[in-house]
């Protein structure tokens, strides 16, 4: 049960970090694009937006780690 546990956080950890990556990724192109003069926005959305998305795209990446980071400092201390 653990190993599956673990196996589909990896996973779906995996998928906000990536999609926290394209979205970083489309908002610095967006920004370099804006400051040589050319409009372009990524469904409406400015890219500090867009960098605010992917910034709430990593809180559930972070807290995986941080739940593997203490199980490993347990399995030591135990």
């Amino acid at each position: 049960m653990d190993a599956n546990v673990d196996k589909w956080s990896s996973l779906g950890s995996r998928l906000f970090f990536a999609g926290a990556m394209v979205l970083f990724v489309v908002a610095v192109l967006e920004w370099i694009l804006g400051r040589l003069g050319v409009a372009a926005k990524v469904g409406g959305y400015e890219s500090g937006r867009l960098v605010e998305f992917a910034a709430m795209f990593l809180i559930p990446v972070v807290t995986v780690l941080l739940r593997q980071i203490r199980q490993e400092l347990r399995k030591k201390n135990a």
